[in-house]
């Protein structure tokens, strides 16, 4: 396996009761090599065709499938983090194992753990049956492949945080085997190792058994996933997630603000800037309700600790994404929004424009509170169609202000 392991992603959870008014908060910062751009797409669902190209394997498709938002590396067919039209939301996480051989070889090319993702999210309508397809296609299609467009080194298996308005799960992988954990209360933290131990709700058939043909488990004593498959993760920053989780959960209450605080901090290495060798390329946090409105905040811009968290809501006449975040066909692939905030923010500390973003971004949690807070039908969020679109055109006219006035 990849020998040295990419200091990167985090994924978080709390449930109630630590939330406010009894939601599930989800966070996660997707790290990726630098420059390489992540966008952010809306793809609604439908029918689709009976065969599916991801990015490396064509698989059996499914048809209909959900309405899903996703914030992906422009390269690849699958996604880092997403939402569905359901209230089920996934993130990925790159973790190595013991496990490397045969089916446990991560170098050849099968589903990338972001397909994984993209396919949980439109196939599933709650965490735990996103639980049970992931790891059917897992052991169907196995994993495996180059997970960056430029470094055919950098490979690995996957664990994923899944979450829904009820629950939430750790799965994690090695290979076509697995192992998930549920979750109803507290929170939980994942970053680049495995986290199970030897609380497991659903696992691989056979798992036991299948450990010791691996020679990772002489049978004797409780099984432990964690200590059978691990070859090691980020562990300091596994522990700094856990505590920052500790701490903002310390008073009741705990809301999207929180969160995202937690993935603004730089101090554990959760944030990462531009300059970083491995960046923080996107970040994406949901509110999940079962009787409110859920409403999913990404920045579609590196740098969470200098960017907007803008907010996506599903409704019945959603408008397609505007294209300033949506790739273009070009050897760069830079999105106008990615483009214009690294020139003007990723790379100096532009003081100005980050307090313009953190006003927008004030203005538009106040504006959504109304919804987290109150039952609202479908047929009253007309006002939100275009909301993330506004958004962005915000975020956009800040910057050309903000240039105006430098000029002046």
């Amino acid at each position: 396996m990849f020998s040295k392991f990419p200091k990167s992603c985090d994924c978080f959870v709390v449930l109630p009761p630590l939330t406010k008014n009894n939601t599930v908060i989800f966070g996660k910062n997707s790290d990726r090599p630098q420059y390489e751009v992540q966008e952010v797409i809306l793809v609604k669902g439908g029918i689709r065709d009976k065969k599916l190209k991801c990015t490396y394997i064509t698989i059996d498709g499914v048809t209909p499938v959900n309405s899903v938002i996703l914030s992906k590396p422009a390269w690849m067919w699958g996604a880092e983090m997403g939402a569905n039209d359901k209230n089920v939301v996934i993130g990925n996480e790159a973790v190595w194992t013991k496990n490397n051989e045969g089916e446990g070889d991560a170098r050849l090319k099968r589903l990338l753990g972001m397909d994984l993702v993209r396919l949980g999210l439109e196939r599933a309508s709650t965490a735990e049956a996103a639980v049970d397809i992931i790891t059917s296609l897992l052991e169907q299609y196995g994993q495996g492949g180059p997970c960056s467009e430029y470094d055919d080194s950098h490979f690995y298996h996957n664990s994923f945080l899944i979450a829904d308005p009820k629950e939430a799960w750790i799965l994690e992988t090695s290979g076509k085997i697995w192992a998930a954990e549920k979750l109803e209360s507290g929170y939980r933290n994942i970053s680049n190792g495995l986290t199970i131990t030897t609380k497991m709700d659903k696992h691989s058939e056979n798992l036991l058994e299948k450990t010791k043909q691996l020679n990772l488990w002489d049978g004797k004593g409780e099984f432990n996933f964690m200590r059978c498959y691990s070859s090691g993760g980020d562990e300091q920053r596994q522990r700094e997630g856990t505590r920052l989780l500790k701490d903002h959960t310390s008073s009741p209450g705990f809301h999207v603000q929180d969160m995202m605080k937690i993935l603004r901090h730089r101090e554990s290495r959760i944030c990462r800037g531009c300059d970083d060798t491995f960046p923080t390329q996107g970040s994406q946090v949901s509110c999940l309700s079962a009787t409110n409105v859920n409403v999913h905040w990404f920045t579609a811009t590196p740098d969470p600790g200098m960017s907007f968290y803008k907010p996506f809501v599903f409704t019945q006449n959603v408008k397609p994404l505007p294209s300033e975040v949506i790739s273009p066909k070009e050897p760069r692939r830079e999105h106008h929004l990615y483009k214009i905030h690294v020139d003007r923010v990723g790379t100096v500390e532009d003081a100005q424009t980050t307090r313009g973003c953190k006003r927008l971004e004030a203005e538009r949690l106040a504006q959504m509170e109304k919804y987290l807070d109150t039952p609202v039908g479908q047929s009253s969020l007309g006002e939100l169609d275009n909301l993330f679109k506004e958004c962005v055109d915000a975020e956009i006219n800040l910057y050309f202000e903000d240039t105006d006035e430098e000029e002046g």
